[in-house]
């Protein structure tokens, strides 16, 4: 007798549709990892800035370039993500929004509050 259940031999990730909970997850995850790993980054660009007058013109030049720019607004997108997301937790933490619909509503106010204030800097940036 067989009492092994047959598993998937081949499962595609591209077809699974996460919850929007998930997504929400696991972009914190991501924006918290991504934050930790440019705080060395950030020390030293800060130490190189305050150096002398030319350190700080080349490094204004530097976050003035087009790669410049998108890794300041990944930085904000990342501290924008780990900010709202982690109050949606702390929210949750104290028992408020634990329902099926309110936790989904929740996760898209996160989105949607990120993607609002994103945009704003964004705007003051560029």
């Amino acid at each position: 007798m067989n009492t092994h259940k047959r598993r998937p031999v081949y499962l595609d990730l591209t077809r699974i549709r996460m919850p929007v909970n998930a997504l929400v997850s696991i972009a914190h995850r991501a924006s918290g990892v991504l934050l930790f790993l440019a705080i060395p980054l950030l020390i030293y660009l800060f130490d190189r800035s305050l150096r002398s007058v030319q350190d700080f013109s080349a490094l204004v030049s530097a976050l003035n370039s087009v790669f410049g720019k998108l890794c300041v607004l990944g930085l904000v997108w990342a501290l924008l993500h780990h900010l709202f997301a982690g109050l949606r937790y702390l929210l949750l933490d104290i028992h408020i929004g634990l329902t099926r619909t309110a936790a989904r509503v929740g996760a898209w106010a996160v989105f949607g509050a990120e993607a609002f204030a994103f945009v704003v800097i964004a705007g003051l940036l560029l």
